[in-house]
């Protein structure tokens, strides 16, 4: 019964951890007008709609909803039973608004307008929990993508960025446009990173105040040493602890009590030394004695090899 229980909750944690990972699902880059851009597999150019997994970990997206109509929230279906729905850790899918779904798995029973704003809105696989949603504002450009400034990011993500980093460079926008024909490094990426990354922040940053490396030192040799120093008293913690539990199972076998465990630890060294003088004599010096084989000779009247009793036939049967 106890195992029938375990593995019913273990199922559960599973639903539960699939479940909480279709909300790592985020709109990432979207374009409206598609004159010169990305071409589908049939080689037409449609408006389309990049997702971006967020989490550590594949996330299949099966059974979601997408939507330009928030009163129909199960407008569009995203096809179970195609792998091609998994999407990878950090990695990127991409939706063809053409209003074509008999095309396949990735192409959309709606299309966006060019004119007005669209909203775009992604359900779970119940139709009723938003996972993530977006409106793209009205007079978009030929050829110009609309999306985050970095793969994935929330405000908050954009908030700490801004805080943590002060040479941040991507400005205080969470959504942005991109476009190619613009030299600013923001290139319309339809199912690959916003940013295309050739410098890191961070590291610039670490450059400018420590040029010189002292501090990433310090702090490298710091980590080293607390470590040694933590592991040292992890290890005395465990051997004392370890010393003190054979010490009360040898008291409870040998049937003595604290106090007279506390005489036999006051003895001297002469003292040890003499006990295990004795237990070395009384072991290791017998068993190599029993090593040693004695042979004995026997003194014999006769020579088995010539006696005449191994020659002798049996008794004839007198009749």
């Amino acid at each position: 019964m106890k195992y029938k229980i375990l593995i019913l909750v273990f199922l559960c944690a599973a639903i539960g951890i699939q479940a909480q990972r279709t909300t790592s699902l985020r709109f990432n880059e979207i374009l409206v007008i598609n004159e010169d851009n990305y071409e589908d597999d049939y080689g037409n150019k449609y408006p389309w709609i990049e997702i971006y997994n967020s989490s550590p970990g594949t996330v299949n997206m099966a059974g979601c909803y997408l939507t330009n109509d928030i009163n129909n929230p199960k407008l569009y279906m995203v096809p179970k039973g195609d792998v091609l729905t998994k999407i990878s850790p950090r990695q990127h899918v991409l939706f063809w608004a053409d209003n074509r779904p008999s095309r396949g798995t990735f192409h959309l029973n709606f299309t966006l307008d060019s004119i007005k704003p669209n909203f775009i809105a992604l359900f779970d696989s119940d139709g009723r929990t938003l996972i993530d949603s977006v409106t793209v504002p009205a007079g978009q450009r030929p050829d110009v993508s609309y999306g985050l400034i970095e793969d994935g990011w929330t405000l908050k993500r954009l908030d700490e960025e801004i805080r943590l980093n002060p040479l941040y460079k991507g400005g205080n926008q969470l959504w942005i446009y991109f476009d190619d024909h613009v030299n600013d490094g923001r290139y319309v990426t339809p199912s690959s990173n916003n940013k295309i990354l050739d410098t890191n922040d961070k590291i610039e940053n670490f450059k400018e105040n420590d040029s010189k490396g002292i501090g990433m030192t310090l702090t490298a040799m710091g980590v080293v040493f607390i470590a040694l120093i933590l592991l040292y008293l992890i290890f005395k913690l465990i051997g004392n602890t370890a010393i003190g539990l054979s010490h009360r199972r040898a008291m409870k076998a040998s049937g003595i009590t604290k106090e007279e465990a506390k005489g036999v630890v006051g003895q001297s060294g002469d003292v040890y030394a003499a006990i295990a003088m004795a237990i070395y004599e009384a072991t290791e010096l017998h068993d190599e004695e029993n090593t040693i084989l004695t042979i004995k000779n026997t003194a014999r009247n006769y020579s088995p090899w010539s006696s005449k009793i191994y020659t002798l036939r049996e008794t004839p049967i007198k009749k």
